[in-house]
């Protein structure tokens, strides 16, 4: 991975090389939904459009479409979450042990503490999703009579900056529990292998420099701080364009 060191450096693009180090191997492997022509006028749908979720309902599926539409969108640095194929990688990971929280040790007692003493929460990764989706989608239906996918883009970040500040919150789910989960799982959907149903034109290795599963670099390392010449390269072979 390379660095120019310029400090102008988009701040999407810092977003996405201060992030790529956080994401915790065990969910580097995951899935995508898609957004309707509505919710987002003009983007380019990708494998969204064509693909048919194995977790989430034809509801629920909006929400996702429409949450990390607004988590990662489609601007001048780059494609969004959802022409990338996030939504996929997330309906994926709700199938697999991740998503029913076999990857971790979920015995009581549960407690508030720290994020540095790990995740305390009684709810798995499918819970905190479905119970949060309901519970936002009623919110608003409440406040704006309309569903969360329904709402203007300037509606839908307020909704998540109150999620995110802890002013919006559930009996059902913390809001801020719900806010972390979405996020998280839009940036490795992001950021992963193609081979789990994100980052499918490998837009954002593209973006921070990251060659990808390439085995003929090793020359390259004993000349930091200068760009990697060539494309990425998935697990699968897939090469960028």
């Amino acid at each position: 991975m390379s660095n120019n060191g310029n400090e102008d450096v988009p701040s999407r693009r810092r977003f996405l090389q201060q992030t790529l180090s956080l994401i915790p191997l065990a969910a580097a492997g995951s899935g995508l939904v898609s957004l309707s022509s509505a919710a987002a006028p003009g983007k380019t749908e990708g494998v969204s459009a064509h693909y048919v979720p194995t977790f989430f309902n034809n509801d629920e599926w909006a929400f996702v479409l429409a949450v990390t539409d607004r988590l990662i969108p489609e601007d001048e640095n780059g494609p969004g979450a959802v022409s990338e194929g996030v939504p996929v990688f997330i309906d994926k990971q709700m199938e697999l042990p991740y998503g029913y929280g076999h990857l971790w040790y979920m015995q009581g007692p549960f407690a508030t503490a720290e994020p540095e003493l790990g995740y305390q929460s009684s709810l798995v990764p499918r819970e905190t999703w479905r119970r949060g989706i309901k519970a936002v989608n009623a919110w608003c239906k409440k406040e704006f009579q309309k569903s969360f996918a329904e709402l203007s883009h300037q509606q839908q970040e307020d909704v998540l900056h109150q999620l995110e500040g802890g002013k919006l919150t559930f009996e059902e789910v913390p809001g801020g529990l719900l806010f972390t989960q979405m996020l998280e799982n839009t940036k490795e959907g992001y950021l992963a292998d193609p081979l789990h149903g994100g980052n499918q034109t490998l837009a954002s290795w593209k973006m921070i420099g990251f060659p990808g599963a390439r085995a003929d670099y090793q020359q390259v390392m004993d000349n930091p701080n200068k760009p990697y010449p060539l494309g990425p390269v998935s697990i699968s072979g897939k090469r960028s364009v």
